[in-house]
């Protein structure tokens, strides 16, 4: 399609250039704020047109050499051209933005960015795997940035585990060598604090060689390797016969620590080291007292809730996966906190009649997915509840549930900021302290 000249006025939600031609906006790959450049149009849309750099005619101060080669081709990275100043700078505006114009506040102030190691971070993930014929080999790695239906060819990783990052090449190799080549959708892997699993999909049962080579790759380069036939409950340990995973996380000076055993498809904190930095966080804004009685919503395996049991009288979570809360109360008794309880309920369909919810709470915290935690907001927090700490994974939806507290609830947005849980993404991490 022919060029075009555009001036970049904004960054979108996903990383990419916005610009504007004869009044409509055009989102550029490649480009940066303040960049001219030449730009070839990809699709057209009818609110809408996506394009690509072709040339950069200016270039911005914070543009950097990516560190991938396959940065541009693979969809893992979106900001790996932005250097990490700017992207944080970046993920605050866009905070900052949602708050305005979604929920009508503002935090009466801002805290510092949390940033940790922006290299090999990604403790856990999905590799699409793919048979191509006409590359006579197999291909693993994340999907491509302009065509989501293809795997990216990569042979390595620079924002995956050390331990996995540089052995995508031989991961693909392994499989392209196997009965079952055509039959592996994906490889998901999980890193504890002293284990690293794989988990190979596969869709047929695997020939005795197939085994062999799996548990082989693995004593080589020292994976569990688990297997998963069918749904999640299908997942089992290949090599060795009971690996097991497991993250250690301070609960404040002083204090011991917890450790979190974990199955390898369970939710997990995707950044290990940003997560210790969100923990001491939110120790600190949530200001457990030895008497405090504190409630914490949508709690997966207690990442929060079993560093704040250490801490506090009394702490519940809530979690809807049965699983879960099963390992929630299993760390709970492992690390001998008997102050600690767990729940299963659906927290997007009303609970105001469970008992957890009709308890009084001093403190509560949130960390729901992208969707928020408005359905809660509906009948929490009770008149006892002083201060909230909300985790948020989606800007839209704390904003939209922040404008509900403090216009509906009666509480200030005190404090809030970023946490870069995903470098040289555009995923924008955040916390706030609300108070009454």
């Amino acid at each position: 399609m022919k060029a075009f000249e555009a001036t970049i006025t904004d960054l979108s939600h996903d990383g990419r250039g916005v610009a504007r031609i004869d009044g409509k906006a055009v989102f550029v790959s490649g480009a940066l704020q303040g960049e001219t450049v030449r730009a070839s149009l990809r699709k057209r849309h009818r609110s809408f047109d996506e394009a690509e750099v072709v040339e950069l005619l200016s270039r911005s101060p914070h543009r950097v050499e990516p560190r991938c080669e396959h940065f541009g081709t693979c969809g893992g990275c979106a900001l790996q051209h932005m250097d990490a100043t700017a992207q944080i700078e970046a993920k605050q505006r866009v905070l900052a933005d949602n708050f305005a114009r979604i929920g009508k506040v503002e935090p009466e102030s801002w805290l510092p960015p949390l940033v940790d190691e922006p290299w090999g971070y990604r403790r856990k993930g999905r590799l699409s795997v793919r048979a191509v014929a006409k590359k006579g080999r197999v291909l693993v790695g994340f999907r491509e940035e302009s065509n989501p239906r293809f795997v990216a060819d990569i042979r390595h990783c620079h924002v995956v585990h050390p331990a996995l990052g540089p052995k995508i090449g031989l991961l693909a190799e392994l499989i392209s060598a196997m009965d079952a080549a055509a039959d592996i959708p994906q490889v998901e892997f999980a890193a504890g604090d002293d284990t690293f699993a794989l988990v190979f999909r596969h869709l047929q049962p695997l020939s005795e060689r197939d085994s062999a080579a799996l548990a082989a790759f693995g004593r080589e380069h020292g994976f569990a390797i688990y297997l998963q036939p069918g749904g999640v409950s299908s997942v089992h340990p290949l090599w060795p016969e009971a690996p097991r995973l497991a993250f250690r996380l301070s609960a404040g000076e002083g204090v011991d620590e917890v450790e979190l055993e974990f199955q390898p498809l369970d939710f997990v904190q995707v950044n290990a080291g940003l997560n210790r930095r969100m923990m001491a966080r939110t120790l600190e804004l949530l200001d457990p007292q030895p008497t405090d009685r504190v409630l914490d919503l949508f709690c997966g395996l207690g990442n929060f809730t079993l560093p704040i049991a250490r801490r506090v009288a009394e702490v519940a979570g809530v979690e809807g996966e049965h699983g879960l809360v099963a390992r929630a109360g299993e760390n709970a008794q492992r690390n001998g906190l008997a102050n600690a309880r767990f729940h299963v309920a659906n927290l997007f369909e009303d609970q105001r009649q469970a008992n957890w919810a009709r308890e009084p709470w001093d403190k509560l915290l949130l960390d729901p997915p992208r969707a928020g935690a408005d359905q809660v907001l509906a009948y929490l927090p009770h008149k006892q509840t002083r201060r909230i700490v909300y985790v948020s994974c989606h800007p839209a939806s704390l904003a939209r549930d922040a404008g509900i507290l403090v216009h509906q609830h009666g509480f200030r947005l005190v404090s809030a900021g970023v946490m870069d849980m995903f470098p040289h993404t555009a995923h924008v991490e955040s916390i706030a302290l609300f108070e009454r």
